[in-house]
């Protein structure tokens, strides 16, 4: 008897085109129309970020009081402050600020909500139990009430500030771990993993969390626009960041006396954050869409 191909398979190799699955995630991704434009806008503050000491003509900290609260013009396309520092090159320096505790604080929040989320679901039972009602616990309090106490006591360095902000951003991603892995561990994979003697940890990290990894990259990409909403709630409050570092948060504090008179002060950093965390989600989307095995090309 001859061998049966699939029409996906005699598809593709009829196509010459061998299609992986990562190849499938990318093209998938590809014709989401606003995540491609979401991923081309944060590309951009990335850069911008980075490259703020190369491109910019002038330094961000430098006060310079005969530039003075200075509108939007040719030499300062974002205008100056109250200190005579030019908006664009302090956005730049912002934007590497915000999106550092962004990205550190994801990564902080990956840490602890994978590997409570991956034990409470592998092993279910008491263990399952206490892990959850202690993310329960923490779901009780807001997330902006508790980083503003753990501010108080470790500081206000960047550093700290992502460490506590992942802290306190870790309860939803461990439900969604958890979630997979109470599904992904019934199946006949792991179930063969465990007939021959592959240890619990071997199965956990080698077979069922690179399957679990769709969800969780989803997650992480949208546990970093609730980490830089975060930071510059706090920053506003005057808990974030210091001077003279600025981020964005900051620059809407400093912003505040000059609501009236120097309204580009508030404008710019403002839409900063709402383009980043838009771009962000619609990136989110994205892969969310793309991960989806229902969503056809």
């Amino acid at each position: 008897m001859s061998d049966i191909s699939t029409p996906s398979s005699m598809d593709s190799l009829s196509m010459g085109e061998p299609r992986s699955y990562s190849w499938l995630i990318l093209k998938k991704f590809s014709r989401h129309r606003l995540a491609a434009l979401g991923l081309f806008v944060i590309t951009i503050l990335v850069a911008s970020a980075i490259l703020v000491d190369v491109i910019s003509p002038y330094d961000p900290l430098r006060i310079n009081m005969r530039w003075r609260l200075q509108p939007p013009s040719v030499a300062h396309p974002f205008g100056t402050d109250d200190l005579g520092r030019d908006q664009l090159a302090r956005s730049m320096l912002g934007g590497r600020v915000s999106l550092s505790v962004g990205m550190l604080a994801m990564a902080v929040s990956l840490i602890v909500g994978v590997s409570i989320g991956s034990v409470a679901g592998y092993f279910g039972g008491i263990i399952d139990n206490v892990l959850m009602r202690f993310t329960d616990i923490m779901f009780m309090f807001p997330p902006i009430v508790m980083a503003m106490i753990f501010v108080t006591i470790v500081g206000q360095t960047l550093t700290a500030l992502a460490f506590v902000i992942g802290i306190v951003s870790w309860m939803g991603l461990a439900r969604l771990v958890r979630a997979s892995f109470l599904s992904l561990k019934e199946e006949e994979y792991v179930l063969a993993a465990r007939a021959i003697g592959v240890g619990n940890a071997r199965i956990m990290l080698r077979h069922i969390l690179p399957n679990a990894l769709g969800t969780i990259i989803v997650a992480a990409t949208l546990g970093i626009t609730r980490a830089i909403l975060l930071e510059s709630g706090l920053s506003y409050l005057g808990l974030g960041i210091q001077v003279p570092l600025p981020s964005w948060g900051s620059m809407l504090y400093l912003a505040q006396g000059q609501l009236t008179t120097a309204t580009w002060l508030s404008i710019v950093p403002g839409l900063l954050i709402f383009a980043s965390v838009l771009s962000i989600n619609f990136v989110g989307d994205g892969l969310r869409d793309a991960f989806d095995p229902r969503t056809t090309l």
